[in-house]
């Protein structure tokens, strides 16, 4: 009697990533299709002109365009670097930077816990719309407002100067004052805007924690401390990369706005400087090359703090 022998079933081939891919698309497409648009505009706005990142290797003329203008290399990079305003614009957009995270960043916090503590809502109602209308205001408005009330003459700070015997300052012609007015004027129009976060994360924080700490004796110190500050920990540290990821981009608008002559020596900027080269002496190719190199080291910046959070916290962007 011969032996029948049963044919094992063929394994069944892995499905590819690509095929799991496709199916998960199918299988949501109205999603994906709600997705498309935002994704068109960020790479025709936001990838597609990195192609003219090319111009900073080259020499730019208008007659050959971007295509066929000369290859230079690396040659507008070494210029800037050992041009005598590198030190000093390094230094000025650093110092800025550093000023207005290390004086502006824990401020959103503490508005944030402060208001999470109000407990009379119209007072809270009222603290929140005074802190979120600067923020919409224009940088032209706003830099306007504080000329007015720095002005030598005129201005409000200088009246109550000269009202208890001091001399009259003109501020924004002293080098000196340029990164403090700069940055306090900043944080006051900014920190009521950048709390909202902060106050989003505190509402995600489990009411029992409160009544347990009440419980205990806790204090509305002992209760910041020990249930407010850790439990918006993680929104803290997302916050605090992404600020290092931007130490190098300080805005040209406001700079640009408050500078003059006499206060250069410290209000001069990479970003100022790209807008004075690029535009006014209409050096594209060298602008261009500046402005990358101000792009990389943010970018390595941002990947640097992001690995140290990640090895200390466990928290981090990707």
């Amino acid at each position: 009697m011969s032996q029948i022998v049963k044919a094992q079933p063929k394994p069944i081939a892995s499905q590819s990533v690509f095929q799991r891919g496709l199916k998960e698309i199918k299988r949501h497409w109205q999603l994906y299709l709600i997705m498309l648009p935002p994704l068109l505009i960020i790479l025709v706005f936001h990838y597609g002109p990195m192609v003219g990142l090319q111009i900073a290797f080259k020499e730019f003329n208008v007659v050959g365009g971007i295509w066929n203008s000369p290859w230079v290399g690396l040659k507008h990079f070494k210029e800037f670097i050992t041009s005598y305003q590198f030190p000093r614009l390094i230094k000025n957009t650093l110092g800025i930077s550093l000023y207005s995270l290390i004086a502006g960043f824990p401020v959103p916090i503490l508005l944030a816990v402060m208001i999470n503590e109000c407990t009379n809502t119209k007072f809270k109602k009222a603290v929140q719309l005074i802190t979120y209308a600067p923020h919409f205001i224009s940088t032209v408005v706003m830099v306007s407002v504080v000329l007015m009330l720095m002005a030598p003459r005129a201005g409000m700070i200088n009246n109550i100067i000269a009202l208890l015997g001091g001399e009259r300052i003109d501020f924004i012609a002293k080098p000196e004052y340029f990164k403090s007015i700069y940055v306090w004027s900043g944080i006051w129009q900014s920190m009521g805007y950048n709390s909202i976060i902060y106050i989003a994360a505190l509402s995600g924080i489990d009411p029992s924690l409160y009544e347990a700490a009440t419980v205990d004796g806790a204090s509305k110190l002992q209760r910041i401390m020990n249930i407010d500050l850790p439990g918006i920990l993680p929104t803290i540290i997302i916050q605090l990369i992404m600020q290092c990821g931007r130490l190098m981009n300080v805005g040209h608008e406001k700079v640009l706005l408050m500078q003059n002559n006499l206060n250069m020596s410290s209000s001069d900027i990479i970003s100022t400087y790209v807008y004075r080269i690029g535009l006014e002496n209409a050096r594209y190719s060298f602008s261009a090359a500046v402005g990358m190199f101000n792009s990389v080291i943010n970018t390595f910046l941002l990947i640097l703090v992001n690995s140290i959070s990640r090895k200390v916290s466990e928290t981090s962007l990707w």
